[in-house]
């Protein structure tokens, strides 16, 4: 926990402990789930400031009298990606900026929730959404209309909206940086991951409502996000207001070069020093700069820009005026 950035610890901290707190008030009648958790819009339960707070609560991680129905895996499987891949974008962007990036992928993804949900009460009231309760401690399958499903179903909980946002920012920041995804047995480009996630969440939104997660939100955080990051690569002085990190403009300049320097690297071009190198020494040797250079990116994204020797940033300022 030392070694996480600091939103990203909190948010952990700040999750776990509304989660705890939803199972011990469940026992005094307290539903935390109902008050904080994204209802609809047009629902008697719904307050503007659910929009801010359901991405604080998940599904409880044990079943209670109150919340019968309990999922550990909800609130893990988001955690565990907020930490793996949160950790290195705060990082990269800085508190300020990665707070805001954040909060604004889960607020889109609510509203996106919301959006849905009115365009099928709108256009579906009547059709039939298959269900699962519980009911004396035994899960029992049944039947509810469209509007009845929208209007009392017990609103739209957990971070996964903002979480695909993280992964979506990921994926176009490191766009190439291979990664092992159980069950995949092999590694897969993160540009491609992100890809496969939203095939699946359009798929699985099509499939119809039902089972019981809110597959156009997590659509809906990717969208905001990747909106969000175009207006900042197309406004770079906007992101000046967060206050960003020493070192931090130098690491963003290199990542933008990154798959530019990448391309030339596989390029057999002719160099002449005292004498013409043959390919398989142009080859050779660009292969060991590039090799010294991921390590170094790698040695950033972990502790950051502060953390690299005087050799460190002299290779890199290098390897950047190069790429230039």
């Amino acid at each position: 926990m030392l070694n996480i950035p600091r939103v990203t610890k909190n948010l952990l901290i700040v999750n776990f402990i509304i989660a705890l707190a939803t199972v011990v008030l469940s026992y005094q009648g307290i539903n935390l789930n109902r008050m904080l958790g994204l209802q609809f819009f047009l629902s008697s339960d719904f307050h503007i400031y659910q929009i801010f707070t359901y991405m604080f609560v998940h599904a409880p991680i044990i079943s209670t009298p109150l919340l019968p129905q309990s999922s550990f895996s909800h609130i893990l499987f988001n955690m565990f990606a907020l930490w793996m891949f949160g950790s290195v974008i705060e990082r990269v962007w800085g508190t300020k900026k990665f707070l805001f990036y954040y909060i604004t992928c889960g607020v889109g993804a609510g509203l996106i929730q919301e959006l849905v949900q009115f365009c099928e009460l709108f256009f579906f009231p009547d059709s039939m959404v298959a269900v699962s309760y519980t009911m004396n401690g035994v899960v029992q399958q049944g039947q509810i209309s469209m509007s009845e499903y929208i209007l009392s179903s017990g609103g739209t909980v957990g971070a996964s909206g903002a979480v695909y946002g993280i992964l979506l920012a990921f994926g176009m920041i490191f766009p190439n940086e291979r990664l092992f995804i159980i069950p995949i047995p092999f590694p897969i480009k993160a540009k491609w991951l992100i890809v496969g996630y939203i095939a699946i969440e359009l798929f699985s939104a099509m499939t119809g409502p039902g089972d019981g997660v809110a597959h156009m939100a997590h659509l809906g955080g990717m969208l905001f996000g990747f909106l969000l990051i175009r207006y900042w690569r197309n406004h770079p002085d906007s992101s000046q207001r967060f206050g960003r990190s020493r070192g931090q403009e130098f690491f963003d300049n290199l990542r933008n070069k990154y798959e530019a320097h990448q391309q030339q690297n596989r390029m057999k071009a002719e160099r002449t020093d005292a004498r013409r190198e043959t390919d398989h020494e142009y080859n050779a040797r660009q292969r060991q700069n590039q090799e010294e250079i991921d390590a170094i990116l790698d040695k950033i994204r972990k502790s950051g820009y502060d953390s690299l020797t005087k050799e460190e940033k002299k290779k890199l300022f290098d390897q950047s005026r190069h790429s230039s």
